[in-house]
């Protein structure tokens, strides 16, 4: 009962909040409570359901096939009734009539076979984790949402996201201009994105990203289709159904039912669509005129306003975004969207292909032609994290390496798993120490001593995994390293403590600090501590740390993830910082950097030169921790 009150109490305060944000705010709180209460029936149920998972994994692949091939009811017609709709009196054409617009993996387990596999959660685990987890997440949505900017500002977390919006025109099986795409090249756009590992999302999750920063899921996209031709309902629906992927189709009303140079979606076709939760409808003007900017503000407030309610009444929908008709918009434009009561419009760039954060504002997000979509998906990214209410660590996400520019600072960043470390018996490159581990990413970690070159004596105290043994740090010179990051890891937690050499150079001292760890060394100084950049004066007598060179590090992100990381290119510790805080590292020290910076993840270095060999890494493994894996070279495998 508290929950439900709790409920209608927020309601009340979200009274003069934009519709999306409420919509958002209300679906989370429900699904927490919902969750909350129908947790002890999810689980009651599960072994029912466990048993027919198993009856069905026990049928032959022959009646697998045979119910891949039945019919699906989804793709039958859906009749609907024609409506007439208003015409302006001048009908537009197409932009494709006028051609005027120019359009993570396992890791590579051949050369090893781990001890100690992987294993997927049981479904009873991920009913209780679910459910749990959409409570922990709730406070960090409220918290986003309640710090969404005002529209139609973009906020400066989303700018550090990289959501390409993919614009598409006509579908049919000849091409009639160089931007027209055969029914064949588009199901091969969504077999690329499926095998890319990328993650369609709707204009609507795209908006509520852009106005309050929540991260999107891993490497998003959103398929865009302007203008309403027959080839929207005919071939790309029910691909996008077969998918199931969303899509927002951008229509201009006197095109609906009539055939102006090409041909042209029905009312009944599109209701049928608009009907549909993967779809999304758009206005894109009533005539399509070819710059609004032109227009006098009688016949703009026509193709704007008027455009958005012909739709609505035809299809008994809200219309809430709005395609500009060959990407032209000025201010005045904007304004009559913005008071015509849409919630973003979208554009386009002939001269430059930018993600959807690097829009001016949620009414001109820009979008990328279907022709650069092999070049965009790789480098999708759903943006930093929020930090999460509840839970300090998550050591079981799953692993992802990103590449993100911030204040002009390249970062090449890997998160996920559980952090570990490990302690060679002399220096190799950082994808020879990991070579034979179950390790998925891996930096290069603390400093060491030169005066022998196959020495892995470290600087400061050391205790790995792959050792099980403390190394305290040589008396003489772990004074000069008094108050560096001692970093201690436990198979739940991880701490940055000052490093008190009276304190911290026997495993009782830092067993004192963190009971359960496995994992200690010094690293070289806090970039990033509680969310915030560290000043110059934090770096005390860190040699070097304002030079601009090569750096490593590895943290903490603001969800609760390990991260570990290089620069990718020259720069400060100072700046450095300040890019990691802003990219959603709630905790970062910096490791070995210079010649020694390097940085392995899937077993191949993600680096431009061969690094200095280290005899020390942080590595991120699979929460069941470090596994040392069998060596089958194929050498020893003659027989």
């Amino acid at each position: 009962m508290k929950v439900w009150r709790w409920l209608w109490c927020l309601e009340s305060e979200l009274g003069n909040r934009p519709p999306i944000q409420k919509h958002v705010v209300k679906s989370s709180l429900l699904l927490a409570a919902v969750s909350l209460a129908a947790a002890p029936f999810l689980n009651s149920a599960v072994s029912s359901l466990s048993i027919a998972r198993s009856v069905a994994q026990s049928e032959s692949s022959e009646a697998s096939d045979l119910s891949r091939s039945l019919p699906d009811p989804l793709l039958e017609e859906n009749p609907a009734v024609e409506a007439a709709v208003p015409l302006l009196e001048e009908p537009g054409t197409p932009e494709a009539d006028r051609a005027a617009e120019s359009d993570a993996a396992s890791p590579d387990a051949a050369a090893t076979s781990c001890a100690a596999p992987v294993i997927a959660p049981s479904f009873d685990q991920l009913v209780t984790d679910t459910s749990v987890a959409v409570v922990e997440g709730l406070g960090s949505v409220l918290a986003a949402q309640l710090a969404a900017r005002p529209f139609p500002q973009i906020h400066e977390r989303a700018r550090l996201a990289r959501v390409p919006v993919i614009m598409y025109h006509d579908i049919l099986p000849e091409k009639q201009v160089f931007f027209d795409v055969t029914p064949a090249e588009f199901e091969a756009d969504l077999q690329l994105i499926r095998e890319n590992g990328l993650t369609p999302i709707s204009l609507d999750q795209l908006v509520a990203h852009l106005r309050t920063g929540i991260p999107l899921p891993p490497k998003p996209i959103l398929l865009s289709f302007d203008d309403g031709y027959e080839g929207h309902y005919t071939y790309v629906y029910p691909l996008l159904k077969q998918y199931g992927y969303p899509g927002m189709f951008g229509i201009y009303t006197n095109k609906v039912g009539r055939t102006l140079g090409r041909s042209s979606l029905t009312w009944e076709q599109l209701r049928e669509m608009a009907a549909d939760p993967l779809v999304t409808i758009a206005s894109h003007s009533i005539s399509h005129p070819p710059d609004l900017r032109e227009l006098p503000d009688d016949h703009l407030r026509q193709e704007i306003v008027e455009s958005k309610r012909i739709l609505e009444t035809a299809l008994g929908i809200a219309i809430e975004h709005f395609v500009y008709p060959e990407g032209n918009t000025d201010e005045r434009v904007q304004r009559w969207v913005q008071q015509a009561g849409y919630q973003s419009a979208l554009t386009m760039n002939d001269e430059m292909n930018l993600f959807a954060g690097a829009s001016e504002s949620l009414l001109s997000i820009q979008r990328v032609g279907q022709s650069q979509l092999e070049t965009v998906i790789q480098q999708a990214y759903g943006g930093p994290p929020l930090p999460r209410w509840g839970q300090a660590f998550r050591f079981d996400a799953p692993f992802q390496l990103n590449t993100v520019t911030v204040n002009e600072v390249p970062l090449i960043l890997a998160s996920g798993g559980r952090p570990v470390t490990i302690h060679a018996d002399s220096r190799y490159q950082v994808w020879e120490i990991t070579e034979h581990t179950n390790a998925v990413a891996a930096v290069d970690g603390g400093f060491f001593s030169l005066e022998h070159l196959d020495s892995n004596v470290m600087v400061g105290p050391v205790l790995s995994q792959n050792t099980q043994t403390f190394v305290p740090g040589n008396v003489k010179e772990i004074r000069r390293i008094a108050g560096r990051p001692l970093v201690l890891i436990s198979p739940t937690q991880v701490k940055f403590i000052p490093f008190d050499p009276t304190q911290h150079n026997t495993l009782e001292g830092v067993q004192a600090e963190l009971p359960n760890l496995t994992d200690a060394f010094v690293a070289a100084a806090w970039l990033v501590k509680d969310g915030q950049p560290q000043p110059a004066s934090s770096f005390g007598n860190l040699f070097d740390f304002d030079a601009a060179r090569d750096r490593a590090f590895w943290g903490i992100d603001q969800s609760g993830q390990p991260v570990v990381g290089v620069s990718g290119d020259y720069v400060d510790s100072v700046t450095l910082g300040e890019a990691l805080s802003q990219a959603g590292l709630r905790d970062a020290v910096m490791l070995d950097s210079g010649a020694s910076a390097s940085l392995m993840y899937q077993g191949k270095s993600q680096m431009s030169y061969e690094p200095r060999p280290v005899p020390h890494v942080v590595a991120l493994v699979p929460p069941q921790g470090l596994a040392m894996c069998r060596k089958e070279r194929a050498e020893n495998a003659e027989e």
